[in-house]
């Protein structure tokens, strides 16, 4: 890849650790505030937040990702300000969810929702989260949707499924309720049943923090934007050549040093282990499983550049602030670069209570073959050693995969994930041409690449990852993943402008059944989304040849 000239002044965002969320990592929080921030385009256009008075009821057709069934019943349910919200007693999870809704509905309607406890369903005009009584065929996240013109219901075997139902009740709201200041209503909800639960275990996308450093704030606002369309995994990119971003006491060069700087040369930044956990513990809270990523055995000039004794000439090379890849590598025959990357597991592993760990492996150019596959060898062990599943880029499956390891599709044409498949293993389908939401929406896009080709809105939508490689089909893909590279991006709004509306696709490829799918509905029902976006201020990219609506 050519070297990308910024376009922007760096804007530095501070680490800030929000002391309205003091929890365990088991338990989320009962009264957590979404962060709401405003947003700008790459030009600087301020996105507005006034959305225009109310009228009926949205669709329930209008849901994204789109639900399983859909069954409208023709009548209303009007959320007032004696509305309650109800939840199975005894079950913290179940009250922290009925919270979560409670404090987002809260800034536009003025309403003081109690979150209460019920042993049956309430009376009318209320709200009943329950675990009783849902179908099997929902699973874990599913859930069941019932709404009569007296109450709503939200009914799955898992709290994470009542989370997702939630996200469904706030899209079937009028798009006013995600402002942040009090709106006139009408809060109208119309009547019928879904049946819903997901395609894919893995929904997901990847922040890529080393090429250019995001602060706390920004991935939180990321987080719960990805949790109202029920993405559930968030794969941070720690490390690379460019920086190095997460906290190893054993090894504290790692960031005082190699993560002083990042593409264009500004400052960089680190998550402590304590900012690390706090996001783990956010993102639990709306049910998204962080996958740590500690790129190897290249992409390391900043591990290499900390500690030159990783380096097999013992030299540190100087730090990294271009954007070529391929050109370097740990020493794959040292002993002393096997203790460093047990250190470094252990620390990040101890502090991820997911069951994920991701080992990179792509673009190792600089390493040999038999290197490479001696040292994909070895971290498996070392990753399965400290209770994780090993998960890398699709290279690793050149090698002896363990089981439990998990290879991801990245490459654009076969790569190598049909053969992670012939071992037995899954695979996470993150084709780049297709998926990688760096790339440009069309040539004259100001942010991205395009090595990968433009990624426009209808290809981002229009595949099926089923069908996209020989010999891996429905049954070996454990999900999909959008990654997010961030080379041209420096600011949050550079992230949303790349991912939005994009990630809206995404997350429906993981969701929706592939026969429930189609184009021509997709973008009629993503128009019905921007002014939801633009109430929730996101700055998203208004792609032509969508019906958005008029302002």
């Amino acid at each position: 890849m050519n070297k990308v000239q910024i376009r922007h002044p760096w804007q530095t965002a501070g680490l800030i650790l929000c002391a309205f969320i003091l929890v365990s990592c088991g338990t989320p929080p009962a009264t957590e505030q979404a962060i709401v921030l405003p947003a700008s385009s790459p030009t600087g256009e301020v996105a507005t937040n006034t959305p225009a008075p109310q009228g009926p009821a949205p669709s329930m057709e209008n849901v994204i990702p789109r639900p399983v069934s859909v069954t409208p019943a023709g009548g209303t349910f009007f959320l007032t300000a004696g509305t309650g919200i109800y939840v199975d007693p005894g079950n913290d999870q179940l009250t922290a969810i009925g919270q979560y809704l409670a404090d987002h509905l809260k800034p536009s309607t003025g309403f003081a929702l109690l979150v209460q406890p019920a042993a049956g369903a309430p009376a009318s005009g209320n709200i009943y989260l329950t675990l009783k009584g849902a179908d099997a065929q929902l699973g874990a996240e599913g859930y069941r949707l019932t709404i009569t013109p007296d109450l709503v219901t939200v009914a799955a075997n898992q709290p994470a499924g009542l989370f997702y139902g939630i996200q469904t009740i706030r899209q079937l709201l009028p798009f006013a309720i995600d402002s942040s200041s009090v709106q006139s209503g009408p809060w109208a909800i119309g009547t019928g049943t879904i049946i819903d639960y997901p395609r894919f275990a893995w929904r997901g996308t990847m922040l890529d923090v080393s090429r250019h450093f995001f602060s706390i704030r920004d991935v939180i606002r990321y987080i719960d934007l990805l949790a109202y369309y029920k993405i559930n995994r968030l794969h941070l990119h720690l490390s690379d050549d460019q920086g190095w971003r997460i906290q190893i006491t054993k090894w504290p060069n790692l960031t005082l040093y190699g993560g002083s700087t990042e593409v264009g040369g500004g400052p960089g930044g680190y998550y402590s282990q304590d900012d690390y956990s706090y996001l783990v513990r956010y993102a639990q809270s709306r049910y998204i499983t962080i996958v740590p990523e500690i790129d190897m055995p290249g992409h390391v000039t900043a591990a290499l550049a900390s500690y030159p004794e990783l380096n097999c000439n013992g030299i540190a090379p100087q730090l990294f602030t271009g954007i070529d890849v391929g050109f370097s590598s740990l020493c794959i025959n040292k002993d002393l670069t096997y203790d460093f990357l047990a250190d470094v597991v252990a620390e990040i592993a101890a502090l991820t209570p997911g069951p994920f760990f991701h080992i990179g492996g792509d673009e190792a150019q600089a390493t040999s073959i038999p290197d490479y596959k001696n040292f994909v060898d070895r971290i498996q062990a070392i990753v399965q050693q400290d209770g994780k599943q090993a998960v890398g880029w699709e290279e690793i499956a050149q090698t002896k995969l363990l089981p439990g390891s998990i290879a991801q599709h990245w490459n654009p044409g076969e790569g190598f994930a049909s053969q992670a498949v012939q071992q037995g293993n899954q695979v996470i389908m993150s084709p780049a041409d297709l998926a990688y939401m760096d790339m440009k929406y069309t040539p004259d896009t100001q942010l991205g690449l395009d090595w990968a080709g433009d990624i426009s809105v209808q290809k981002a939508y229009s595949w099926d990852p089923a069908s996209q490689l020989a010999g891996v089909n429905e049954s070996s893909i454990l999900g999909v993943e959008a990654p997010l590279w961030s080379e041209t991006l420096l600011t949050l709004n550079d992230i949303e402008y790349m991912a939005f509306p994009r990630i809206l696709g995404y997350a429906e490829i993981g969701w929706t059944p592939q026969a429930g799918r189609d184009w021509n509905g997709y973008q009629l029902r993503l128009a019905a989304q921007g002014p939801r976006l633009e109430a929730l201020g996101v700055n998203y990219f208004a792609a032509p040849g969508i019906p958005w609506p008029t302002k």
